[in-house]
């Protein structure tokens, strides 16, 4: 299938909620517009050192985690982050690889977004077309 990368807008979720509850602007929002590797065997949403920085995410914990090779790593668990693509949009906490740099965007935020990875083209596409379905059972 070859590597498919997507232009993805990172947020500081809690950010967003101070704007939305009146307590901060707008522009003080922390956000970074990034390439991200998209991972369909990663499952979430995979930060470096550097990005968890720049949105100044707070660490809410730790998690054991199994890198590509099967090397077992000890990853940092953020609060949550907004992830944004084009139209869609989803929330979830992110993993900080130490040492990382590449940016994955993992099967939960993908499933998430109604995302998914058209071969042919390596790119995203919506699963559903140009909007993201609610489905409600």
């Amino acid at each position: 299938m070859g590597t498919v990368y997507a232009e993805i807008t990172l947020k500081n979720a809690v950010d967003v909620a101070g704007v939305q509850r009146g307590y901060i602007t707008e522009k003080e929002v922390r956000t970074a517009t990034v390439q991200a590797l998209v991972d369909t065997g990663c499952g979430t949403l995979v930060i470096s050192e550097d990005i968890c920085k720049t949105l100044g995410l707070t660490i809410r914990g730790l998690r054991n985690g199994t890198l590509a090779g099967g090397t077992r790593q000890v990853c940092q668990l953020t609060e949550p982050v907004e992830v944004r693509w084009k139209n869609r949009s989803m929330t979830c906490q992110a993993l900080v690889l130490p040492n990382g740099e590449d940016i994955l965007l993992g099967a939960i935020p993908l499933e998430d977004m109604d995302l998914i990875v058209n071969p042919a083209q390596r790119e995203l596409i919506g699963a559903h077309g140009d909007e993201a379905p609610c489905l409600l059972k």
